[in-house]
């Protein structure tokens, strides 16, 4: 949803380091002592084959990263980008990004649970809160180096100004911000405060599914299908104006309701659920209800028309369906396979830096503009045909360029993750093993 700001997807950020492998096996027999879940299992055409008689036992697998699941992480980040660049509704029906992000999250924080509750919720709290830092001191000083004073600030005002501020230091709300500052003849357009602090709404409401997740996945665990099915229902209720909570604690209860479903089928895809389920039964299932999402959504198109997040039931309905499809013939892979392999190391990157590349990339979206008129600037483009040129293709200049941008903001701050994580700090983590004297190959591949 957009909230007057804008959306996308978020990152998760507290994924597991390189060499820690996502998930669990799935259980042989569903119907087997221990298995919560009595639903009938995927058939396969052959049972697998075992050791020859005498044989050795196959080695076990090196556990390592789903690199699937990172790819999907990483097409969600250039989504993202495009979207908040281009403008195109469409795409949020292409590949609805946030709930796939969440699902992941969802995933990962599952697998966590199997340590003390406090200490994952602490250890995703500590990795979330210094990269936001780093972003709110740079972005909180060009807010008050233009001039702005939330005590005075007309949608906030007085003290709760000052009170909003702690949600930069932890996001349980929504932080303050102008939605006019500077100048329009300004290096940025008088809204960009907007534009640069929209991002922070997935970070709260993350924040809010993490010290969530102890319940929602005690509740998942003693009744799966209500606790999966329960935000749609929330969602129908909350996000379709048939209850309204005002303002922000409206915006929340609703973000909370729509990518609930996604995060609860992250559970599912742990605990093996999904893979119990006959793959034509839940990929059936799943169409009807991404059916239902579009016939809502033609019926309640809002201002930009087919942008699903602007309309929850749909948003909340379109992924759901979406992401069990995505975790349904998830194939688990440690490396990319195919032609795939060539973007190993950018998939490496984006993963290690989501949270870097999620918050700047807006504010890098706006610095492109000032860089690009420049070029009116030079001698070769003083004639008309020239300028009508630059200004037919200037957004996919915009494009070209902010990617060397988020590779900087990479390099400036993207290490403070590494410090977040309690790992040695990196500039450029994609992967590349570097040989160092006594250090061994498995333990290089680990720290790059």
């Amino acid at each position: 949803m957009t909230h007057g700001y804008t959306t996308g997807t978020g990152p998760e950020p507290a994924g597991a380091p390189y060499g820690t492998s996502y998930g669990t096996p799935y259980a042989a027999d569903p119907n087997a002592a221990g298995t919560p879940y009595a639903v009938p299992q995927q058939r396969t055409t052959e049972p697998p084959a075992g050791p020859a008689a005498g044989a050795a036992p196959a080695p076990a697998r090196k556990p390592g990263r789903d690199r699937y699941l990172d790819l999907l992480r990483s097409i969600a980040l250039v989504r993202v980008v495009v979207y908040h660049l281009f403008g195109w509704a469409w795409l949020t029906v292409l590949f609805p990004s946030m709930g796939v992000m969440f699902a992941l999250a969802g995933s990962l924080m599952a697998r966590s649970l199997k340590r003390p509750a406090l200490s994952v919720i602490r250890g995703r709290v500590r990795r979330l809160l210094p990269p936001m830092w780093a972003f709110a001191v740079v972005v909180l000083a060009m807010m008050f180096a233009n001039g702005w004073n939330p005590t005075e600030d007309p949608d906030h005002g007085d003290t709760w100004g000052l009170i909003g501020l702690f949600n930069y230091l932890v996001p349980i709300g929504a932080p303050p911000y102008p939605w006019h500052v500077g100048s329009q003849s300004g290096l940025l357009e008088d809204t960009w405060a907007v534009q640069a602090a929209g991002p922070l709404w997935y970070l709260r409401a993350y924040l809010w599914f993490v010290i969530a997740s102890p319940l929602l996945l005690w509740l998942f665990r003693k009744a799966p299908w209500p606790t999966l099915l329960a935000p749609l229902g929330l969602t129908a209720i909350v996000g379709t104006g048939l209850v309204k909570i005002p303002g922000e604690t409206g915006n929340a209860v609703t973000d909370f309701a729509v990518y609930g479903g996604c995060w609860v089928l992250g559970f599912a895809h742990h605990e093996g659920l999904l893979k119990q389920i006959p793959r034509y039964v839940s990929v059936s299932c799943a169409a009807l209800v991404m059916a239902f999402g579009l016939w809502w959504a033609s019926n309640h198109l809002g201002p930009d028309g087919w942008d699903l997040n602007d309309i929850p039931l749909a948003q909340a309905t379109w992924s759901f369906g979406f992401v069990v499809i995505l975790l349904q013939y998830s194939p688990s892979w440690q490396e990319l396979p195919g032609r795939l392999a060539r973007w190993d190391k950018l998939v490496t990157l984006s993963n290690n830096r989501a949270v870097t590349i999620y918050l700047w990339h807006n504010l890098l979206i706006m610095a492109t503009v000032p860089i690009i008129d420049l070029a009116y600037k030079l001698p070769f483009m003083q004639s008309e045909r020239a300028v009508g040129a630059l200004d037919g293709a200037y957004t996919i200049w915009m494009f070209a360029l902010v990617w060397p941008l988020i590779g900087l903001m990479v390099l400036a701050v993207g290490w403070v993750e590494d410090l977040a994580a309690k790992r040695r700090p990196r500039l450029w983590p994609n992967g590349t093993k570097r040989a160092a004297g006594g250090r061994t190959g498995a333990r290089a591949a680990r720290l790059g």
